[in-house]
């Protein structure tokens, strides 16, 4: 335990020091770092850092806490390691409404983001539906399998909204935020991520240690007395409407909910009461780091989504590897 919490600890230090020193990176007034003196002394600089950086900063670790806590939920709930709301079809099915939305229902944000939240529910109910169907296999791979299933659906059909799209207006909106980016990112989107968002990981935090419950096999869980069904509805619910309410901002952003949650787990071990807040930690550090990158690195911003699918790719086979050679060693 006292290893956990020095671990604990000095990840909440980075993670301090990064929010810090975001707000000295960028592209100007020079490329990737801002002096102190430009800050003090450049009206211009200190406008840039008030009112593009900061909501900024906070929009990316809010959105890299709440796909960090999603894929910890998944992952725990349907006992699968390999779950998280892209495999589930709960992002292909926000970013299928969003772009609803946008080519369809008039592009406001009341559209994009009640078609975006109505979609990832049912891309999830869908997965589960499907999954209690499939004939074969274990429920690990039932659920990876309909997941996939769901998820190409959505994304013909996002691909069809694509080709509807206007060329001029839509169709550039549409293909930057499939990407995913925060280049958008205002104070009032800001405001609105946390509003929907920080509720949601209270709501998860306040039940992390119950995840540990149902985690186990449902016949365990039935003869400790739990209420397994309306808390696994809950957050469930939960992390779907967190995820929803930041997809239908940041566009699709893969690989967080999927790695951070296995980060976790190897730095501080399974236990969801001490995996989840370092879930939240390491999420909000990781999203946070690539926007960094994505709008320091160069002159041209890279889309948020292809840093973090390159990153965490990589991390996860790394991880896949290590765990290779630990059983043959074994």
């Amino acid at each position: 335990m006292g290893f956990s919490r020095i671990k604990i600890f000095l990840i909440l230090f980075l993670t301090i020091f990064l929010i810090i020193g975001s707000l000295f990176f960028g592209r100007y007034p020079a490329p990737f770092i801002t002096s102190l003196s430009d800050i003090l002394n450049d009206k211009l600089v200190q406008n840039v850092i008030l009112d593009i950086r900061i909501p900024r900063i906070i929009a990316a670790f809010v959105t890299g806490m709440v796909l960090a806590a999603s894929g910890t939920v998944f992952q725990m709930i349907f006992r699968n390691p390999l779950v998280d709301a892209g495999f589930l079809g709960v992002s292909g099915g926000a970013a299928f409404g969003a772009s609803l939305g946008i080519v369809i229902l008039g592009g406001t944000v009341p559209a994009i983001q009640g078609s975006a939240a109505f979609f990832a529910f049912s891309g999830l109910g869908l997965s589960w539906f499907i999954a209690t169907r499939i004939k074969f296999g274990d429920w690990v791979l039932r659920l990876i399998l309909s997941g996939i299933a769901v998820s190409a659906v959505f994304a013909s059909g996002t691909g069809l909204l694509k080709y509807l799209a206007d060329p001029l207006r839509e169709l550039p909106e549409l293909t930057f935020w499939l990407l995913g980016g925060l280049w958008g990112i205002t104070w009032v989107d800001t405001i609105q991520i946390s509003a929907v968002c920080l509720p949601c990981l209270f709501i998860i935090f306040l039940f992390r240690w119950r995840l540990n419950l149902l985690s186990m096999q449902d016949e365990t869980i039935f003869s400790l007395v739990a209420n397994s069904s309306f808390e696994r509805i809950l957050l469930l619910l939960t992390a779907v409407l967190a995820t929803s309410a930041v997809v239908c901002k940041t566009g699709q952003i893969g690989w967080v909910g999927l790695i951070v949650p296995h980060m976790a787990r190897r730095l501080c071990g399974s236990d969801a009461q001490i995996a989840l807040p370092v879930s939240l930690m390491l999420g909000g550090f990781f999203l946070l780091f690539c926007d960094d990158v994505s709008r320091t690195l160069l002159s041209g911003e890279i889309p948020l989504g292809i840093l973090t699918s390159f990153i965490g790719a990589g991390l996860f086979l790394v991880f896949l590897m290590n765990r290779q050679l630990q059983l043959k060693k074994g």
